[in-house]
């Protein structure tokens, strides 16, 4: 009997992740994202070691090559990634920065290729060009209310990097479940912890060679915001993308996972954006493109 648990699993987890990228782009306005970063995964952090004591899942056997793997996935992909993704965020949207990141899923099969010599088929090439092509369509769109092809080219810019180095991370996490018994819990935290520790030395030198220091402590409905989107967009996100890849296909789980754009767009235009033609077809065609790549290749 199919029940679709890891599906609906799947796109819980978009939905939550579209909604917190709303929530962390208004943050954005407050908070730089450096500082926005390292707060969410101090929470995320918090709240998987409370489940893993209340599970009493310990720490398995791991050699210190996939320890390090794990904490470098977490360095690149978290610590660098989201932070050029919560940079792409204030420069773009979440419309577009979350657009952008359905590049990460076509990156990921390309240094697949290069560092794992994992064959793709004509098809998946044809999956990647139809990503590439849906996200240039909408990100290049001319919006009224946009900041400015300065702001553009640096959201752009960001959001490329932020692909790179979340599609980086994973296959770095993907060695490491292929050789380990590690749970998904315990390989977030290390890669989480991996990307808290290197924020702590880069906004010590930041702050050092601006000479400032934060003035004030974020609001109490700050602080309830940044930890409603760490919950629902880190914590809650990675245990649903979890569950999506227990209970179906990689490729299926990887796929429903990157409609968080679809969710996106009801979502601002309950905000009061306004959505043009050319942004949906944009999604289709990038989502197109995904879904051509893991389900065809």
């Amino acid at each position: 009997m199919t029940d679709f648990k890891g599906e609906l699993a799947a796109l819980c987890a978009a939905f939550l992740w579209a909604v917190s990228s709303l929530v962390y782009g208004r943050l954005g306005q407050r908070i730089s994202p450096l500082e926005l970063n390292l707060l969410k995964g101090t929470v995320a952090i918090a709240l998987l070691i409370f489940t893993l004591l209340l599970s009493r899942d310990f720490l398995p056997a791991i050699t210190p090559t996939a320890l390090s793997l794990l904490l470098l996935s977490g360095v690149v992909g978290i610590g660098l990634g989201d932070t050029a993704f919560f940079t792409a965020l204030n420069c773009l949207g979440a419309r577009r920065a979350l657009l952008m990141e359905t590049l990460a899923p076509p990156i990921t099969a390309i240094l697949a290729l290069i560092f794992l010599q994992e064959e793709l088929s004509i098809l998946a090439w044809c999956g990647i060009l139809l990503t590439v092509l849906g996200v240039a369509w909408v990100v290049t769109e001319k919006v009224p209310s946009s900041s400015g092809p300065t702001h553009l080219l640096r959201g752009i810019g960001f959001g490329m990097l932020a692909a790179i180095a979340l599609a980086s991370g994973a296959v770095l996490s993907r060695a490491v479940f292929a050789t380990t018994n590690i749970s998904s819990l315990w390989a977030a935290l290390l890669r989480l912890s991996g990307g808290v520790l290197i924020l702590l030395p880069w906004l010590w030198l930041r702050q050092k060679q601006s000479r400032s220091q934060l003035e004030t402590l974020p609001s109490i409905p700050v602080i309830g915001s940044i930890f409603f989107a760490a919950f629902a967009g880190t914590y809650l996100g990675i245990w649903l993308q979890q569950t999506a890849i227990k209970f179906t296909a990689a490729g299926i789980a990887l796929t429903l996972t990157n409609t968080s754009p679809l969710f996106v767009l009801p979502l601002a235009v309950c905000l009061g954006e306004r959505v043009s033609l050319r942004a949906s077809l944009g999604v289709v065609i990038a989502l197109s493109g995904i879904a051509v790549l893991f389900y065809l290749r």
